[in-house]
């Protein structure tokens, strides 16, 4: 079951990169954001597998929820600075 567990972590590693990718090099400000938040969200994730590879879940699962609110927050606060100071659609 390990294995699973590890396979998997593995593939949302690939995922992240992937993500990293949209965010770098994402033509305009909104896919940045789209690839910062999707980075996160895998990051959830794999901290829930995390938990369970050291077989803790209730101490990944503490860190997993505080890391999932501080990127909402993050992502909304960065997406209503760019709407209000720089414009989200007048990159092109």
């Amino acid at each position: 079951m390990e294995q699973i567990f590890f396979y998997a972590g593995l593939y949302l590693a690939l995922l992240m990169a992937l993500s990293l990718y949209r965010a770098v090099v994402g033509p305009t400000v909104l896919d940045r954001l789209l690839g910062v938040n999707a980075i996160g969200s895998k990051t959830t994730a794999l901290l829930i597998l995390l938990g369970l590879l050291y077989q803790r879940v209730d101490m990944f699962i503490d860190i997993a929820l505080a890391y999932a609110a501080l990127n909402f927050i993050a992502v909304l606060g960065a997406s209503r600075y760019f709407q209000k100071r720089k414009g989200l659609h007048d990159e092109r």
